[in-house]
């Protein structure tokens, strides 16, 4: 598939991000003196590694949302034109069938976001003297079905994230709560600390897809108890997408569904640690998710593996 589009000016706070940054010799010009800001010389600069990481992620978000709102020429030819797999009868050339008009909107909001990711990161990575990846192939259509199969024990054979709002929340939740540790878990190799440097850009970033994250898990924990398929309901596939995304991270438990709350009368919207804190995974968790088997080099969502120096 290759679609096509325009590339709207980026804002002001973005331009002057990226002007401080600079692109002169290796990399960024770093705060002198200040502890916090200067890089460790016995360990390698990974930021541009780390970025195109989470460009893969942005990549995957950004054709999901698009094709969901109808928008994917938006994409246009932004890091290339590899193919993205889509269920039958999807073109992203015109919106999914939205029961509800707030969750049409979400939506929107969601692919403007995630298109915005994937143009900063692009810029960002240039402006620190790095090759932004090409977008890898993408699938979003057999992907989602094999995780929903997966995560209900075989009871959805036929799940298409297109297919209605509740589809596409589940969807959304697949993939949100995984960015969101994906960024955590990439912050403390993150070198360029100084204020408005790459971490404090890559924490918005992962502010932003917090936001994105608790706004579906609470769309879904209104939904709760809506049957799905027979005899299952929004909460179990919810428990059932974090159970499996917890099987293929490792031994660690870093995953919650909308109704594992430790109290009765309480929802888990926002899932965290005994402290209140958001969860992280290194890459290679990330990667045994978004691939749907462990130690995998490539699969699920990305069929031939992400693009990038972090596999």
């Amino acid at each position: 598939m290759s679609p096509e589009g325009t590339t709207p000016h980026a804002p002001t706070s973005r331009r002057q991000f990226l002007r401080g940054l600079g692109v002169a010799g290796a990399g960024v010009a770093l705060a002198s003196c200040a502890p916090s800001t200067t890089p460790r010389a016995d360990k390698p600069n990974l930021d541009v590694d780390i970025l195109n990481f989470a460009l893969n992620l942005e990549y995957l978000e950004t054709a999901f949302y698009l094709m969901a709102t109808g928008r994917i020429r938006e994409l246009g030819g932004l890091g290339g034109n590899a193919e993205i797999r889509v269920p039958d009868g999807v073109t992203g050339l015109a919106p999914m069938t939205f029961q509800s008009g707030d969750i049409r909107d979400f939506a929107n909001e969601l692919a403007t976001n995630e298109l915005s990711h994937v143009r900063f990161l692009i810029q960002t990575i240039t402006a620190l003297g790095g090759v932004p990846i090409p977008r890898p192939v993408l699938d979003i259509g057999p992907a989602f079905t094999a995780a929903a199969n997966a995560a209900t024990g075989g009871r959805i054979t036929d799940f298409n994230p297109f297919r209605d709002d509740t589809s596409f929340l589940l969807a959304s939740h697949t993939l949100e709560d995984v960015g969101v540790t994906a960024y955590k878990g990439a912050s403390p190799l993150i070198r360029d600390r100084k204020p408005g440097g790459v971490l404090e850009q890559a924490a918005g970033i992962l502010a932003v897809e917090g936001y994105h994250m608790g706004s579906t898990r609470y769309q879904l924990y209104k939904r709760r108890a809506q049957e799905v398929a027979p005899g299952l309901t929004v909460a179990q596939v919810s428990k059932g997408i974090s159970d499996l995304r917890d099987s293929l991270d490792g031994a660690a438990d870093k995953d919650q569904g909308i109704a594992d709350a430790p109290r009765p009368n309480e929802s888990n919207i926002v899932p965290t640690d005994e402290n209140g804190v958001a969860f992280s995974r290194a890459p290679r968790e990330v990667l045994n998710i978004v691939y749907q088997k462990a130690d995998a080099a490539s699969g699920g969502f990305f069929p031939n593996g992400v693009n990038g120096n972090l596999k």
